[in-house]
């Protein structure tokens, strides 16, 4: 009988001990988690979405904050200040349930990752939030591969766990550029246009390999890096679950991309030219050819002087797409030797960047390949 009084004692004393560490884990009846959300059909969405949700169980607030809200009201100043690289983004707070249509309106998934974080990190993570939210200070300027609503969110929630957060490795050995990781989206969302558009608006920069850090600047990456993060000895996330399931996709790629473009018109150019057949038509393209290529050139130029950031500088596509053909296509009727002696330096500029298509510091598209080879056709006959 005195044994069960003993063991009756220690069990009292044990759950007297243990009552109070939880009632002060939980006494703050927060919730944070990290909101990883699936690439869209538009190119704004195609790599995908992240935000922050807070669960409040002593008011039953349940809001998501979303770093990753812009104003496009006024179309002409949006392009504007895209083509500046001023993309003024805002966080703004919605219910969860207002989010959640929103994704569930466009069959994009929504996973969940709940974040195991004392009560005082996510009283303070909160507060901080509320504070980020108000007018004065939830707009900031976006850089999409390094301050986006993806890179937001995660140096919200590191800054604010107080004993610090260890991600794991989540490059492969061989770390990828800033433009593999774009590409794997745009090859996976079957985007090969939106993938050539993009490779010939950046430049060189985004060859620059990425660090582990960096290539958190896309959601499913920091989700990878979430998935085994530790905070304190202990794992960052405790547990996660699908909010949204994906929509299975029946979408497959399509055989009009660019190369396929860009191929057939390489070999009618190419066949036209040799047999000297059509010389009248041949002579019409040479226009418009040189003419979208010498307004290509110079909207390259553009973007390189004007934008505030560094992505559409040193961009090697202004070897075949020269500003310089804009003036010159204008004066093609012309049998000048100044003509001819200009494309014969254009002839032996493409025949160079073909040469050294592997050698060079960026990455060229592969639909390029079949655009030089019109240009040398082209050139070579005009400098004859």
């Amino acid at each position: 009988m005195r044994i069960v009084r003993v063991i009756a004692a220690l069990l009292l004393f044990l759950f007297l001990k243990w009552t109070p560490v939880q009632a002060q884990t939980d006494s703050c009846n927060l919730r944070i988690s990290l909101l990883t959300c699936s690439p869209g059909e538009e190119l704004y969405s195609a790599f995908g979405h992240t935000a922050i949700r807070v669960v409040d169980n002593a008011t039953g607030a349940d809001i998501v904050f979303n770093y990753g809200t812009f104003d496009d009201a006024d179309p002409i100043q949006f392009y504007k200040d895209f083509t500046k690289g001023l993309m003024y983004y805002e966080l703004s707070v919605s219910t969860y349930n207002e989010f959640a249509y929103e994704y569930s309106y466009f069959k994009r998934s929504v996973v969940e990752q709940v974040l195991q974080l004392s009560c005082a990190e996510k009283t303070a993570m909160f507060d901080a939030l509320h504070q980020n939210v108000r007018p004065e200070n939830k707009n900031y300027y976006y850089y999409f591969h390094q301050d986006n609503c993806t890179t937001r969110a995660r140096d919200m929630i590191v800054r604010h766990a107080t004993r610090g957060v260890q991600f794991p490795n989540i490059l492969t050995d061989q770390s990828p550029s800033y433009r593999n990781l774009i590409h794997e989206y745009l090859d996976k969302g079957h985007q090969p246009w939106s993938k050539f558009g993009i490779d010939i608006l950046l430049g060189a920069n985004i060859d620059k390999k990425v660090t582990n850090d960096q290539a958190m600047f896309l959601p499913d990456y920091l989700k990878k890096a979430f998935d085994n993060a530790s905070t304190g000895g202990q794992k960052l996330v405790i547990e996660e679950r699908t909010l949204l399931p994906a929509a299975p996709s029946a979408e497959t790629g399509s055989w009009f991309t660019p190369f396929t473009l860009f191929t057939t018109l390489f070999l009618l150019i190419a066949a036209l030219s040799f047999t000297q057949k059509a010389p009248g038509f041949l002579r019409i393209f040479d226009i418009g050819f040189f003419l979208l290529l010498g307004l290509l050139g110079t909207l390259l130029l553009v973007l390189w002087i004007i934008r505030v950031d560094d992505v559409c500088r040193n961009n090697w596509n202004l070897l075949w797409a020269l500003p310089t053909h804009l003036p010159v296509v204008f004066l093609l009727h012309r049998k000048k030797q100044w003509i001819k002696t200009y494309f014969t330096i254009v002839f032996v500029i493409t025949l160079l960047l073909a040469g050294t298509w592997f050698v060079i510091p960026q990455s060229l598209n592969i639909a390029i390949a079949p655009v030089l080879g019109i240009i040398l056709v082209r050139s070579w006959f005009r400098r004859r």
